[in-house]
Order: structure tokens, then C-alpha cells, then sequence
């Protein structure tokens, strides 16, 4: 008989929500493994003690993660999501006749606790990962990526030249206007002069469909900032469209994967140029846990002569591809170390002189040959012809440029390269398109930052639920070489007194079976 199921939408009085919920639900084992009372003493200075009571601080945190574990960017979103699920209800602590916090409590919270908070419960989850054995801490990898900020490229407005002031009305006295954060050029003349002459260059023999329209705009951090949300920067990706963004930075463990250390920062500068704080953070929380770090993986972003000398202050391994305009060998000059000096083809020394600066600030070894040298030279027609000498400018960080360099050709350093390849990068695509990192939903870089916090966070807590030890295997003793000659001597005498025992049996078998 073909059945059919009623539906009556009747009023269920006993019910219990933490039946309805297996016990090997994802966000069941993470309420059980992870303390969350501490997020209580963390956040009790930023309350009254008067006043109506505010959003579980643990509530909200667990809110949030349970936002970049679903992948989810809108806070709207969020507690609908959360509203039509049981579990998440089991973890966030709420009955399913109870009404979840708004989206505006939930924005306004993550206002109000500080980028240190977040950061205690970063320092917390991945304390859980080392007791855990999923950190090695003495090899990580560095990495960084463009996220999309929470502002439209079309808003963007131009900069205003320091001292204007807007129109006033007149006979009237007012007090001086505050610029807006970001509104003012700050940019040296010089680079004011240079970038509009490139942009003058580009729009005479641009070929791009467009350029020549009276309202396409030619936009740099320079010269336009956004209203919206002057942190963010326009930045532009090979392969993707211009577009303003953050900057996130984060370091791997190439143990296990686990995310070290991760920051916001702003997307108009290198890469090199984040790297001792990324560093000063990820040393603190490595030392915190009592582990060392001794090598450090980066792509060729981050190749700079003060970042190889740091790192080598720091007793730090750089597997640091050198990329730029540094040569190794200069063609026809060889270099002596113990007495800093460089020799030409024709035998004449060139002694270190003078220390002097280039245009960008950066600090430069001279090096040249006498004038009495060089003017008797045959090679001078060919090597200097119209200078009275022979002149080398270097880098201050010429050696720690070259021991980069020796180790980015060694069999280690490439596959230094490999491992850092198959480690950051696959975390940056698990974060940008599983994690809900590939837009930005708050604004301002203290936003940003928390924001990447607990997606690193949601990550690392993922992975502590994933990991499953090997078990441990039994060792293989190894016994002595006389013993072994024993045991060898016992089983083949075992196996000659077997023998007669065997062919006695065969002809009694065959009588008993006739």
C-alpha cells in the first residue's frame, strides 16, 4: 500500500537540542575542544559594571567563526544561516525558540573589543596546535595576497594640495575645516612631477579602448584616495582588474600547515617592506611556545638587502630567491672579501672608497681605481673612455646579497623553493574562497586585521580537528650477531629432527587408507 506523510505542525513540548545533534558534528567536537572562558577575563575591562547586559563576549566570538567557517561575508547572512541550523544553535549556546543578536549588535561589538583580543584567541588556538604536535616552528613560510576592502573604486575622490582649504562664505568667521583622513597629498614633489609625467606618457600612446574618453581617469594612491575607507589602497594584481584593497601577510608552518602569524597591512607598498614586523610578531609567538625558528621561506617580493641582514642578525636561514637589479659577478671584475677590494681584467685594483646614499635613501659601497692606473691602461678605450677612471657602485648589503644568491643555487635552495610553493599558497586559496577572505566586510585596517585573525583562526581550529597522530610503531630490536648465530643453529636443528618424524608418517597414513 502506498504510504503518505501527514503533516500537522504540531507543537513539540519536549524537545532537547543536544539530541538532535550527533556527537561527531564538526561544531559539537569544536565546543568541546577549545576553553572559551578565557574570552570572559579578556574582555571584562570593556564593560560596565552598571547597565543593561551586553552580548555574550563568547557568543559572539563563536558567531563570527561559525561566519568564515560557513564561508559567509554579510553579517545579514550570518544569523539567517545560523537561525536555520541546529548545530550551530547547540554551539553558539541558544535555544531554537531564542532570537539571535542583530547584525548591527554583531558589528558594533566587533567595534568595540580591540585588534588584542582577536589576537589572544589567535595566540590560544594555535597554543592548541603545538601541544598537539601540528607545529615545528624551526622552518616557516611567508607569503602575502590582495583582499578586496570594503570600498568601490568609483567613489574615489583627488586629493586636495596641502594648505587649501575649502569655499567660505563671505564676512563670516569660521573655524579652519579638519581635512578628511587621507585627503591631503603627502607625496613629495618630485614624485608628484614624475607621476604625472608618466600619466601625460601613457595617455598620448595608450592603445587601451578607452583611455582617450573625456571621463577615464588615471587614479594613484598619489593623487586619489577613497571616502569610504581611506585605509584602503588601489593596488593593482598581474591578471586581475585595479581595484582597492588590503594587504593580508601570513606565515605557515611547513610542518603541518598550521597559519603562525598573520597581519593587515596596507596594499600600496612591497612586500619586503612588511617583513621585520611579520617577523618581530611570528619570533614572539614561536618564543612564547618555546620553539625556534631558524629558516624562513619568501618568494622574490620579498628579496631586500636589510631583509637578508636582519634575518642573518636574527641567526635566521633567508631561502630568499634574490630578484632586482643585483648582479652577483660583474663581467671582468673579480672580487677579493679579506680585502674588500675588486681587480679588472687588466690587473689593477679597485679598493673600497667611500660610503655614499642613491636617490631612493639606500646605502651604496664605492669602489674605484687610481687615475694614473687607469690612464695607463690599453683597456681604457673599451672600458672607460670618457671617464678619468674606473668606478663600481654596490649595495652596503653586498654580502648577504651573495650568500642569497649561493644559496638560491644550491639543490636545497630549489627545493626550499618546492616547499614553500605547496605550502602558503594552497592556505591562501583555502582562506580566499573557503573562509570567506575574498572581500573584506568592515572597514579601516584595525577592521581588516581582526578580520583575518579569525579566519586564520577558523583555519587553524579546522585543522586541529582534521589532525589524527600516526600511531606509534613498534620498533625492531636488533639483536646481536652471536645470538642471531644461535637461533639460526636452533631452527635448522629443529627442522633436521622434524624430518624423520615426516617420512615415518607418510607410509602409516598410507596403510591406514588401504
Amino acid at each position: 500500500m502506498q504510504g503518505k506523510k501527514l503533516f500537522l505542525d504540531k507543537e513539540v513540548v519536549r524537545f532537547r537540542l543536544s539530541e538532535r545533534v550527533p556527537r561527531h558534528n564538526l561544531y559539537r567536537r569544536l565546543a568541546e575542544l577549545v576553553d572559551w572562558s578565557f574570552l570572559y577575563d579578556e574582555t571584562r575591562a570593556l564593560y560596565s559594571h552598571t547597565g543593561q547586559p551586553s552580548l555574550d563576549p563568547v557568543a559572539f566570538f563563536k558567531l563570527v567563526l561559525v561566519g568564515r567557517l560557513e564561508n559567509l561575508v554579510s553579517d545579514r547572512r550570518l544569523v539567517e544561516h545560523c537561525a536555520l541550523r541546529l548545530d550551530i544553535l547547540l554551539f553558539l549556546g541558544y535555544e531554537v525558540d531564542e532570537e539571535l543578536p542583530w547584525h548591527s549588535t554583531i558589528s558594533r561589538t566587533r567595534q568595540l573589543f580591540p585588534a588584542a583580543v582577536f589576537e589572544r584567541l589567535f595566540d590560544h588556538v594555535f597554543a592548541q596546535c603545538v601541544a598537539r604536535g601540528l607545529v615545528a616552528g624551526d622552518t616557516q613560510a611567508v607569503d602575502s595576497a590582495p583582499v578586496k576592502a570594503n570600498a568601490s573604486l568609483e567613489a574615489v575622490r583627488e586629493k586636495q594640495a596641502a594648505g587649501t582649504t575649502g569655499p567660505r562664505l563671505s564676512g563670516r568667521e569660521e573655524a579652519p575645516a579638519v581635512p578628511a583622513a587621507g585627503s591631503v597629498v603627502t607625496a613629495p614633489a618630485h614624485q608628484m612631477r614624475s607621476l604625472a609625467a608618466r600619466q601625460a606618457r601613457l595617455v598620448a600612446h595608450s592603445s587601451v579602448p578607452g583611455s582617450r574618453h573625456p571621463q577615464a581617469r588615471l587614479l594613484s594612491n598619489k593623487t586619489h584616495y577613497s571616502p569610504t575607507d581611506p585605509d584602503a589602497r588601489i593596488s593593482l594584481k598581474p591578471g586581475k582588474a585595479r581595484a582597492l584593497n588590503y594587504l593580508c601577510s601570513l606565515a605557515v608552518d611547513t610542518a603541518q600547515g598550521v597559519i603562525s602569524h598573520v597581519q593587515a597591512d596596507l596594499a600600496d607598498s612591497r612586500d619586503s617592506l612588511h617583513l621585520p614586523r611579520l617577523l618581530t610578531g611570528l619570533q614572539h609567538r614561536l618564543r612564547a611556545n618555546e620553539l625556534p625558528l631558524r629558516d624562513l621561506l619568501a618568494d622574490a617580493g620579498y628579496a631586500n638587502g636589510a631583509n637578508y641582514a636582519l634575518l642573518e642578525a636574527a641567526h635566521i636561514t633567508a631561502w630568499i630567491p634574490v630578484f632586482g637589479q643585483y648582479k652577483a659577478e660583474i663581467a671582468g671584475f673579480t672580487y677579493h672579501a679579506p680585502t674588500d677590494a675588486y681587480t679588472c681584467a687588466a690587473g689593477m685594483r679597485l679598493p673600497f672608497r667611500k660610503y655614499d646614499t642613491a636617490a631612493d635613501g639606500h646605502w651604496l659601497k664605492i669602489y674605484w681605481a687610481d687615475c694614473q692606473d687607469c690612464q695607463q691602461c690599453a683597456l681604457k678605450p673599451t672600458c672607460v673612455p670618457r671617464a678619468k677612471r674606473k668606478q663600481l657602485t654596490r649595495t652596503i648589503y653586498d654580502a648577504p646579497y651573495r650568500r642569497a644568491w649561493q644559496r638560491q643555487q644550491s639543490r636545497r635552495g630549489q627545493r626550499m623553493r618546492r616547499v614553500r610553493q605547496s605550502t602558503v599558497e594552497p592556505v591562501f586559496g583555502s582562506l580566499i574562497h573557503h573562509y570567506g577572505l575574498r572581500r573584506m566586510n568592515v572597514r579601516g585596517l584595525a577592521g581588516a586585521h581582526k578580520t583575518m585573525l579569525l579566519t586564520a583562526v577558523a583555519y587553524n581550529l579546522k585543522k586541529l580537528l582534521k589532525y589524527r597522530p600516526n600511531r606509534q610503531l613498534s620498533l625492531a630490536v636488533a639483536l646481536p650477531q652471536p645470538l642471531l648465530a644461535v637461533n639460526r643453529r636452533v631452527r635448522r636443528q629443529c627442522r633436521r629432527s622434524e624430518a624423520p618424524t615426516r617420512s615415518l608418517a607418510k607410509p602409516l597414513t598410507q596403510k591406514s587408507t588401504a
